[in-house]
Formats: C-alpha cells, sequence, structure tokens
C-alpha cells in the first residue's frame, strides 16, 4: 500500500478456521444499497456467513460485485458472471497484519492463508522508503506498506549497519537530530504509512530525540508505531516508565501512538501497562496497544537488550535463553563468552 490507510478493521470473537478470502477489495461492507434482483454482477458470492465490523452485520448473505465495487449485500437471490458458493465460510474484510517482520514472497503466501490481505513493516520500517517498495511493487499477492523507520535511518546516519556501535549507543548530536527528522520526512513523503521506532535498541537515542521524531509524525498525521525503551518492573528503567516516556511524546506532540507488544515489555506489569493506556485513552488521546499470543521473544544476543544488568531487569538468567540456531539452552554464564554465535544470531 503505497498510499496512506484510511481504514482500520477489528474482528472481535469470530472463529478464524474458515477464511474466504473475497477482498481484492478492502471496502466497507456496509455502503451498498439494496439491489435490482435482474442486475447481472462480476461476481456473485452466495450463502457465506458475512462479517462486517464496522456495521456489526454477522448474518449468511449474497453479495454482488461490480468492477472493484462491492454493489450489494442482500438476502435476496443474485446473478453474476461468476459465482461462488460460500457455504459454511467467512466472508469478511481481509485481516490486516500490523506488525510483520519477514516480507518475503513466501510469507505473503502463507499470510493470505490466514486471511491477511495486507501485511505491515511499521516497527522497524526503513530508510528507504522508495527501495523497500520497489522490491515490491508488481511482485505481490498481498498488499504492503512500510513506516518510515527512525532506527534504520539512526543506522545509516551513524554509519552502524549492525546496531551494536553508535546507532545504539551514541547520542545524537543537534545537527544529527535535525537530519533524523528530515530523512523520516523525506519517507513519509514518499509513502511511509506510519513512523516507526524501536527504542529499546537504540537506548542513547535521548528523550528529546525521540519527541522530535513525535512531531514530524504529527505533522503528517502519522502514526507512531513503538516499541518502548524499557522491559519490566525494575526501576528506574521499567515499563512503567517506558510508557510514560511515549504517552507523554504523545500528548506534547498531537501525535497517535500504538505501542507494540505491549505483554513482551510489561512482563509481570502489564497489567499497570494497560491502565495507563486506558487512563490515556479516556482523556482523549489516540494510543492503541498489541499483543502476540505466546510466552516467548527474541533480539540478537549483541542488542542493546542485553546490556549489562540484564538479568535484573528481565527478571531471567541464562537457563532462560535459547540459542535458535541449535535449540540449546546456556546454562552458565561461560556460555555467553565462550559459547557466543555470530553477531545477528537470535536468543529467544
Amino acid at each position: 500500500m503505497r498510499n496512506r490507510l484510511t481504514m482500520m478493521w477489528r474482528l472481535e470473537g469470530v472463529p478464524l478456521l474458515s477464511y474466504l478470502l473475497m477482498t481484492v477489495i478492502l471496502l466497507p461492507l456496509s455502503v451498498s444499497p439494496s439491489p435490482a434482483a435482474a442486475e447481472d454482477y462480476d461476481v456473485v458470492i452466495v450463502k457465506g456467513r458475512v462479517v462486517d465490523p464496522e456495521s456489526n452485520l454477522d448474518a449468511v448473505r449474497n453479495i454482488g460485485i461490480g468492477g472493484s465495487q462491492i454493489r450489494a449485500i442482500t438476502t435476496e437471490p443474485l446473478r453474476g458472471q461468476t459465482t461462488i458458493d460460500a457455504s459454511g465460510l467467512i466472508v469478511s474484510p481481509g485481516f490486516i497484519d500490523l506488525h510483520e517482520h519477514a516480507h518475503e514472497q513466501e510469507n505473503y503466501r502463507f499470510q493470505i492463508m490466514d486471511g491477511v490481505t495486507t501485511s505491515l513493516e511499521l516497527e522497524l520500517g526503513t530508510a528507504d522508503v522508495d527501495g523497500w517498495y520497489a522490491e515490491r511493487e508488481g511482485r505481490t499477492i498481498i498488499n504492503y506498506g512500510v513506516s518510515a523507520g527512525h532506527v534504520p535511518v539512526r543506522m545509516q546516519l551513524m554509519q552502524d549497519p549492525v546496531l551494536t556501535g553508535d546507532a545504539a549507543r551514541r547520542s545524537a548530536s543537534e545537527a544529527e537530530i535535525v537530519e533524523m527528522k528530515r530523512q523520516i520526512e523525506r519517507g513519509l513523503k514518499r509513502g511511509a504509512v506510519a513512523v516507526g521506532l524501536i527504542i529499546q535498541l537504540t537506548p542513547a537515542a535521548s528523550r528529546w530525540e525521540i519527541l522530535e521524531v513525535f512531531r514530524v509524525a504529527a505533522q503528517f498525521k502519522a502514526l507512531c508505531y513503538t516499541h518502548i525503551r524499557y522491559q519490566g518492573e525494575q526501576e528506574p528503567e521499567s515499563s512503567v516508565a517506558a510508557l510514560e516516556e511515549v504517552i507523554a511524546a504523545g500528548a506534547l506532540s498531537g501525535a497517535s501512538l500504538h505501542v507494540v507488544h505491549l505483554t513482551s515489555n510489561g512482563l509481570r506489569a502489564t497489567p499497570r501497562l494497560l491502565q495507563m493506556i486506558g487512563e490515556a485513552q479516556a482523556r482523549g488521546l489516540d494510543v492503541t496497544t498489541e499483543l502476540y499470543p505466546y510466552t516467548a521473544a527474541s533480539n540478537p544476543i549483541t542488542s542493546a537488550m542485553f546490556d549489562e544488568g540484564w538479568q535484573k531487569r528481565l527478571g531471567i538468567d541464562y537457563q532462560d535463553l535459547q540459542w535458535v540456531a541449535t535449540g540449546s539452552g546456556l546454562r552458565q554464564r561461560a556460555s555467553h563468552a565462550t559459547g557466543k554465535p555470530e553477531a545477528g544470531s537470535f536468543f529467544i
């Protein structure tokens, strides 16, 4: 998707056992008038369970499609050049995957089988919006989109291609912050659908730098899709403090905020973070969040997440880590020095 998203669908309580991907269209299902039964359509979908989150429709209906538009949703019989029998299946807007890092064709094929028709790289994003889109244009089977990423822009500016040196651990000068803002602004002008931040992986980024990035997003009415600075309950570097930072940045700048994978940063403090988000929403701030339905996380062993003190911050130790390449756990401290994999290998 080159253009900024104008609609977000949410499905609640819908069984995900059966999918019928009728969403060459991501259009409101509720806009169509009642049809004339004699009208012919290009495609007719009959006897499907139509679920429309916008209108709360959840019933068996027939759908008439003409060109790229849904022309009819009705209980009446319809005629079409092509008829699809959707008995026993759900017909719905395609799901939008907001948090996806594997943007290859094979992954898109798996997503389409799960009902995903739009896949977005919003957390990490890219420093080269034009190049990211060019790699996929005309080659993908689903819609796609990317954010202007604070982390890759910082990496490029500080000439740190693996995020283990200056990009992670050096404060930016005023001139560098100005240049980051310029590059993020350019990305938004070139079709980025949000601004992505992974603050935990750039601990040297000052709160002022983060606020300045939020200000750029606000100018374009773009969402700040944000991985917060800290994990866990250990003060002063707690997830509560990290969430305070970005809620404040959103309030000061006027930018909308989406906090990514809340549970993996909040850990045992997650109920407190949910309370804070609810309170921010009650005061009129545009703050949302997400979580994933599993109990592991992943990051390179070279990342700032594993800087000194990580056991105390996260409330875990070496036996809680697993080397993905072998599936083996780390049983002793010596493993970190003597058995350390090459940079970029992941632990979970």
